[in-house]
């Protein structure tokens, strides 16, 4: 019975990066129409502001920081708008323990010296997948709970098999973190600028918007950053967290389901220092071409009612 149900899951996720692969053959024809018709326009749009995820108050979550470069960021060196916001107010957190995380990271421990002296909390070994398991987590609550280019690093080489184990993973982080997402109502947007927004919540269209309002009594939000390219986009994140498929057993707790609130482009050179680091650590020769092209973009979600 077990089997058969975790074949289920199986060929549902499968039949979604069929579905993605179409539409990104649709989003190629549409992309290079819309560029004809800017070459044809007189002269150009203005640049968008970076968007910052953060205020001054929010209680922020960090995921799989590998060398904690994030947090060291956000800690030391944050954007104006975050130059109140309290280092205690940081959890820092690394799959990884202390001692393998400053192995496949040498430069980890001189930012983890600096967060830990300037009042950021740093925990080692805790597993995104499982953070009700993590005494040092429980019966806490965050604002922003964020995951910067999650990735399973097992190291398979089959493509399918390697977007399957990825979502597995996204799966699970989103089921475990219902466990640590304040309490509250669903943010809401500053209405006085214009982003573009699907008709339908359950589009998959990406949504470049600004800031929710900050209100007190936000409900905390889950913020997921990866290239936006393939095999990346493979991964169907939006669609996983909208619309989960069932859980592979029995025993597994039912998957959640997320209200997209926004996406936007996450700009590495406003988080000074910040570099993205591969799952299995610092690579002996030369670096891989997975992912070039296209953008970094962040999704954000918080739970549905």
């Amino acid at each position: 019975m077990g089997h058969k149900k975790k074949t289920s899951l199986k060929t549902t996720l499968q039949s979604q990066q069929i579905r993605l692969k179409n539409k990104e053959k649709a989003a190629h024809a549409a992309e290079a129409a819309e560029l004809k018709k800017k070459h044809k326009g007189k002269g150009k749009a203005p640049a968008l502001r970076p968007t910052i995820p953060f205020t001054p108050t929010d209680k922020i979550l960090l995921i799989g920081e590998g060398n904690f470069s994030f947090a060291h960021a956000l800690v030391i060196d944050p954007p104006l708008s975050l130059e109140h916001l309290p280092p205690s107010n940081i959890t820092a957190t690394s799959y990884d323990s202390e001692e393998e995380c400053y192995d496949k990271y040498p430069d980890a421990k001189s930012k983890v010296d600096v967060l830990l002296e300037r009042g950021a909390e740093v925990l080692f070994g805790v597993d995104g997948t499982r953070l009700e398991k993590c005494n040092a987590l429980k019966k806490r609550l965050f604002d922003r709970v964020v995951f910067n280019f999650p990735h399973a690093g097992k190291g398979i080489t089959d493509q399918d098999r390697n977007i399957l184990s990825n979502q597995m993973l996204i799966l699970g982080f989103l089921r475990s973190v219902v466990s640590c997402l304040a309490e509250g109502t669903i943010p809401t947007r500053n209405l006085s600028q214009k982003p573009k927004k699907p008709a339908d919540d359950d589009d998959d269209e990406d949504i470049d918007a600004p800031l929710p309002s900050t209100t007190q009594g936000a409900r905390g939000t889950v913020l997921i950053t990866l290239r936006n390219v393939p095999p990346y986009t493979n991964w169907d994140v939006p669609r996983l967290a909208k619309a989960p498929p069932k859980p592979a057993s029995l025993g597994t707790p039912p998957n959640p389901n997320y209200k997209l609130l926004r996406s936007f482009v996450f700009h590495r050179k406003m988080w000074k220092g910040y570099e993205h680091r591969m799952t299995k650590g610092e690579r002996a020769h030369g670096r891989g071409t997975t992912g070039e092209g296209g953008e970094d973009r962040t999704w954000e979600f918080c739970l549905k009612d």
